[in-house]
C-alpha cells in the first residue's frame, strides 16, 4: 500500500544509516561526550550543589523547550515557578503554565528514571505526553490534546505530514526507536546509537508534526527520556539539547530544512552532537570549580590546624575563607565581607586585622595586592598533575 507520506515526506525513512556516515570528528565529539558524562557521573559533589546542578538545569532545560516558541519568562522568573517563589501576572498566567507543564514533565521522567522505571516509547505515551504539555494552556479551537491532528498544519518553512498517516508514522516512530537499531553490546557504540536515537526521535517527530499543537515540546519530553533512561548520560547533562535548540534557534530550524530537503541527517545529528558536548563542557567547568573551593576549604583548615584552636584562629580561618576568588578585595572592606565577620571585627581591637592579615600572610593563605588583599588559592594549582605548557 502506497501512502500519501511518501509522495509529500520521502525523507521519513526510519533508517538510522546516516549514523554510519559521520565524520571522524562528529564521531570524536561523540566520544567526548562519553567521556565526559562518565566524568560528571563520578564525581562527587556536596548534596547542596548536586541538588542545584540538576535543579538549574532543569529549569533551563525547560525554559529553553517553551522559549523556543515565544515564551519570554525569564530564567529567573522560571526559576521562580519551580520553586512556587513567582506566580506570573493575569496577563502572562499562560506562560506560567506552559512551564509549569513542562518542568512537570521532565520531572515525572527523571523521577522515573531514577527509581529504576524506564518507559517504553509508545503512540499512546507520545498522545500524553502531549496532552500534559497542552493542559490548561491556550490552543487553538481543531487542537485536541494528546490526540494526533485530522488537518494539514504547517510551520513557517515546513508542512507537516499528512493528517491521515500521522496514526501510521507515529507507531512506525516508536517501533523504530524502541527497536535493536539502536543496540550494541559494545558500550562505545551504545553511547553514540543512544544519542542518536534521542536525536533522531526529535528530528521525527518535528517532521511529522502529529498534534494540532506542541510538536517541539512533546519531542522535547520524548529525547530526554530516551537520554536518561539509557543509563549512560547523567539527569541534567539529558537537559542539554533543548537549551543548545533555543540558544541557537536559527541553526536549529536551518538543520530541520536542510534535512528534510536532503533526505539526510548527518548535518543535524552533527549539529546537535556538538550543542551537547559543549553543554557538558560547561557543566563539568562548573564542577570543577566546586572542586576547587572545596579542595581549597580543605587546604585552609589543615594550614590552620598548626596553630592552636582559639577565637583568633577561628576569626583568621572565617577571613580567608571569606575572600571571593580571584578578586582583590580593599582593607577597608575585609572586616564586613559577611555578617559573621563583622561582628567578629566589631567587638575586636583596633590592630586585630592587620595582625590577623599578618599572620595568614605567613602561612601563604593570602597575599598583598597593589590595592588590598587575595585569597591565595591559586596555591592549589600545584596540585594539578604536571604537564608542557600549551604552545
Amino acid at each position: 500500500m502506497v501512502r500519501d507520506y511518501e509522495g509529500t515526506h520521502p525523507w521519513l525513512t526510519f533508517r538510522a544509516t546516516d549514523v554510519n556516515h559521520l565524520a571522524p570528528r562528529v564521531w570524536m565529539v561523540l566520544g567526548e561526550a562519553k567521556s565526559k558524562c562518565e566524568h560528571l557521573a563520578g564525581t562527587p559533589l556536596r548534596p547542596d550543589v548536586a541538588q542545584r546542578l540538576y535543579e538549574m538545569t532543569l529549569v533551563k532545560g525547560a525554559l529553553a523547550t517553551v522559549a523556543i516558541e515565544g515564551n519570554t519568562m525569564t530564567e529567573a522568573q522560571a526559576d521562580g515557578i519551580f520553586r512556587g517563589t513567582y506566580k506570573a501576572p493575569p496577563s502572562r498566567a499562560y506562560q506560567e503554565r506552559e512551564i509549569r507543564n513542562v518542568i512537570g514533565g521532565l520531572t515525572t521522567i527523571g523521577g522515573q528514571v531514577m527509581a529504576g522505571d524506564r518507559p517504553t516509547i509508545t503512540a499512546k505515551l507520545l498522545r500524553e505526553y502531549n496532552r500534559q504539555i497542552l493542559d490548561g494552556t491556550e490552543y487553538e479551537s481543531h487542537v485536541v490534546p494528546g490526540e494526533f491532528r485530522d488537518c494539514s498544519v504547517a510551520v513557517p518553512g515546513y508542512r507537516g505530514a499528512p493528517s491521515r498517516d500521522c496514526d501510521f508514522l507515529v507507531e512506525r516512530l516508536c517501533e523504530w526507536i524502541e527497536s535493536d537499531v539502536f543496540d550494541s553490546d559494545d558500550p562505545e557504540i551504545r553511547f553514540a546509537l543512544a544519542v542518536a536515537c534521542a536525536i533522531y526521535a526529535h528530528l521525527y517527530i518535528a517532521w511529522i508534526h502529529p498534534f494540532g499543537d506542541k510538536n517541539g515540546r512533546t519531542a522535547r519530553l520524548v529525547e530526554f527520556l530516551v537520554l536518561a533512561r539509557c543509563g549512560m548520560v547523567p539527569l541534567p547533562a539529558a537537559h542539554l539539547l533543548s537549551n543548545h535548540y533555543n540558544l541557537t534557534r536559527d541553526q536549529y530550524y536551518r538543520e530541520l530544512a536542510d534535512a528534510s530537503r536532503t533526505k539526510a541527517t548527518t548535518g543535524f545529528l552533527a549539529y546537535a552532537a556538538q550543542g551537547l558536548v559543549d553543554g557538558i563542557r560547561e557543566q563539568i567547568d562548573s564542577v570543577r570549580a566546586q572542586q576547587f573551593d572545596v579542595t581549597w576549604t580543605n587546604y585552609v583548615h589543615d594550614t590552620m590546624a598548626q596553630f592552636p584552636s582559639s577565637p583568633a584562629r577561628e576569626r583568621q580561618r572565617s577571613l580567608v575563607l571569606a575572600l571571593p576568588s580571584g578578586r582583590t578585595v580593599s582593607r577597608g572592606d575585609l572586616a564586613g565581607l559577611t555578617p559573621k565577620l563583622a561582628s567578629l571585627y566589631a567587638t575586636a581591637g583596633p590592630r586585630t586585622l592587620a595582625r590577623d592579615l599578618n599572620r595568614l600572610r605567613k602561612v601563604e593563605l593570602v597575599v598583598k595586592a597593589p590595592r588590598g588583599w587575595q585569597a591565595n588559592d591559586s596555591i592549589i594549582r600545584a596540585f594539578l598533575p604536571p604537564m608542557a605548557a600549551d604552545g
